[in-house]
């Protein structure tokens, strides 16, 4: 059971930012505060502190108003600090993560009464090497072929040399932390790819420059922070490194996942794998061809030159096959002679992710090529970080090292991309389980035709459930929407979250009964094209001259045959996607209605989501059609295609809940503030048509009805 002494330290500290803050407590905001306490103090732990009990993760949905982020994080950190943990803030979006480093923690440490230290956590790459920029300073490259390699990869501008003095000179006086996001001024590219080294490339300790290393300085605050604030993607590329890479080890943390259900579709993105094949001869002939100034360079220990002997023969057995795989990719997509003269693209996908045996024997030959160039090029890799050593003696000079890794390491990075890709497309699929869905992708890079291989698993739930879920001391997993037609089964299938864990929908503060959703006469089946199309413009047209409005469409020739068919007046209100940048585009928007003037936002998806209008600034939402997605995607389609063999109907399983987060989504752009009201108007008479209709409505808010 929680204890006596820490609940009252967390009861104490809310009514101390409730009265500092001058807030009204509300209840689910209590709520959520009592069931975040109660699963994480009742965590059952070893005498080594390490946790026993498998109930250590709560689940709760809380929509717009409940004040989720104080009530996580005023229930959250005195246990972690109680049981010595580190708190895990991970968001899925910028503005959410700046709101939580600027405004909430802030707000904390000032009126909580509960002392503690935050920091912000970046991965390496957003960070200045130190090492690289002197060698950049002194206009020379760690070696002339990385030069090489590196301008093979992108075009590098002149004015590079110039962007390394300012970064320099800032970075030296102390007025810039060596952070790429902190920069003033956009950074391109191909530049700080010069200018920053991934985990592979940067020799830690051993470096010259460790002392003032602007990443381990970060780390080096992240050592002593209660409280990291993350995003997603962050804790997920730690977990792909084992764990405690980047962030402290899962054990010993306890984990908030705020905007929650972003989560499994990250991970998928994180365990996905890709491999172009010209892309890939294109770094092969830089191996080839520095062959023999590596071997000038470092052919004088003898490891490293056994090593290299064999380099010239894998990549020479090596090149056929790629050609192989290349000329079998376009057969296989039916493109045997390249992309038509109007297509920039073509997707192939392999029906539930089995690919053919003529490819199956190349990706075999393939996976053996690679691991074994993998080895070597890992083996010569660590001679060179032992030679940075002081206490170890290689044969080698310091200077040779530290010119040479750069160029091997990521070399051997890209090996090891290549091995992991033909190695999901080899594996077996286990018997009854979702398969591994594999596609091929053709294209133009440059001008050349390039193929795509890729492959990804349906699925993030086996790999989130023990690398995450089944490690970390505690978890808690929020956003205003995380069940489908009222229940949590969808996100547990895809999050890999267990039964046992807690769960709850907690109260909204709002009263959604000053809105109104409305189903009109017009609402027709999206199927009718024309029929449709012109309901939305009768719909839109029918707005008050003053309305403030969102309107959101499922694609985007839709959305601009709508705007062409506006009668003058009513398009100069309307205020596209895609015509303007979001934020200037919303600025408009608030400008016009502050000006007592009308205005009609036309968006696509993305603006179902994350887009914050309250009060007069939006009076009413038109949602043209359901959100339904087509599983046309690979990964989506192999999952429907597996679901469908295995006697399910991947249409209620996947497309009916999913629509019905991304219809609460939608219709949550209205009420934002519990004074809001409003309207909400529904184009697709399918949602009383079909029998998922009622299921769909019974999930929204107790908005007032006006059907038909």
């Amino acid at each position: 059971m929680l204890d006596t002494e820490l609940k009252a330290s967390i009861q104490q500290a809310y009514r101390n930012v409730v009265e500092g803050l001058s807030l009204t407590p509300r209840y689910g905001q209590r709520l959520m505060i009592a069931e975040i306490a109660r699963t994480l103090g009742e965590i059952e732990v070893d005498g080594e502190g390490k946790r026993t009990s498998d109930r250590h993760v709560c689940v709760l949905e809380a929509g717009t108003g409940t004040g989720k982020t104080l009530a996580y994080l005023i229930s959250a950190l005195p246990v972690a600090k109680a049981r010595g943990k580190r708190l895990i803030v991970s968001t899925a979006t910028v503005a959410l993560q700046e709101q939580v480093l600027h405004q909430d923690l802030p707000a904390l440490a000032s009126h909580s009464g509960v002392a503690f230290s935050y920091a912000l956590a970046k991965g390496r790459g957003r960070y200045v090497c130190v090492a690289r920029l002197d060698q950049a300073l002194e206009g020379v490259e760690p070696n002339p072929t990385l030069s090489l390699f590196e301008q093979s990869l992108a075009e590098q501008g002149s004015d590079f040399t110039l962007l390394a003095t300012d970064l320099a000179e800032a970075y030296g006086s102390g007025k810039w932390e060596g952070d790429r996001d902190n920069w003033p001024e956009s950074i391109d590219d191909a530049h700080w790819r010069r200018l920053t080294v991934d985990h592979r490339q940067c020799t830690g300790r051993r470096c010259g420059h460790f002392g003032a290393c602007a990443f381990f300085r970060s780390r080096r605050e992240l050592e002593s922070a209660d409280v990291i604030v993350a995003n997603h993607d962050l804790v997920l590329a730690d977990l792909a490194l084992g764990g405690g890479a980047i962030l402290p080890d899962p054990a010993e943390c306890i984990f908030v996942f705020d905007e929650g259900h972003h989560l499994p579709d990250k991970a998928l993105s994180h365990f996905a794998h890709r491999f172009a094949v010209h892309g890939c001869l294109r770094w092969l002939r830089t191996l080839k061809s520095s062959l023999s100034d590596l071997n000038t360079g470092l052919g004088g220990q003898p490891t490293i030159a056994r090593l290299l002997a064999g380099l010239p023969e894998l990549v020479h057995a090596l090149e056929p096959v790629l050609g192989d795989v290349f000329s079998l990719g376009h057969q296989l997509a039916g493109r045997e002679r390249g992309l038509g003269d109007e297509e920039n693209s073509h997707q192939f996908r392999f029906e539930k992710g089995q690919i053919p045996e003529a490819l199956g024997e190349q990706a075999g030959q393939l996976v053996t090529l690679f691991a074994t160039l993998s080895r070597t090029l890992e083996s010569i890799a660590d001679i060179l970080r032992e030679t940075l050593d002081p206490d170890k003696q290689t044969g080698l000079e310091r200077e040779q090292a530290e010119s040479w890794l750069p160029l091997v390491a990521l070399l051997h990075g890209r090996s090891l991309e290549a091995h992991a890709l033909w190695l999901s497309m080899s594996e077996q699929d286990a018997p009854n389980a979702p398969p591994c869905a594999r596609w091929i992708t053709l294209s133009q890079v440059a001008g050349e035709p390039e193929i795509e291989f890729s492959a990804s698993p349906v699925s993030a739930a086996h790999t989130l459930a023990k690398h995450l879920w089944g490690r970390c001391h505690g978890a808690v997993v929020t956003s205003a929407t995380l069940t489908a037609l009222g229940r949590f089964e969808r996100l547990q299938e895809r999050a890999g979250l267990a039964g046992r864990y807690r769960y709850q929908a907690l109260p909204s503060p709002f009263d959604y009964a000053n809105a109104v959703l409305r189903v009109p006469a017009l609402a027709t089946d999206p199927s009718d094209r024309e029929a449709h199309e012109r309901a939305i413009v009768e719909c839109v047209q029918g707005l008050n001259a003053k309305e403030a409005a969102l309107v959101l469409f499922s694609s985007r020739a839709q959305l601009r045959a709508v705007e062409r068919s506006l009668q003058p007046a009513l398009k100069a209100r309307v205020l596209a996607q895609d015509a303007l940048p979001k934020r200037e585009l919303i600025e408009r928007h608030r400008a016009a209605v502050d000006r007592g003037e009308g205005s009609v936002i036309f968006g696509l998806a993305s603006f179902a989501e994350g887009i914050d209008l309250p009060g007069r600034y939006l009076t009413h939402v038109v949602i043209t059609r359901l959100p339904f997605a087509v599983p046309d995607d690979p990964v989506g389609a192999t999952l429907a295609e597996w679901i469908e063999s295995q006697g399910g109907n991947a249409f209620m399983r996947i497309s009916v809940p999913d629509a019905s987060i991304k219809l609460v989504q939608a219709c949550g752009r209205l009420i934002r503030k519990e004074s809001d009201s409003g309207v909400i108007t529904l184009l697709d008479k399918r949602v009383i048509t079909r029998r998922y209709g009622q299921a769909l409505l019974d999930a929204l808010p107790p908005f007032k009805r006006e059907i038909g």
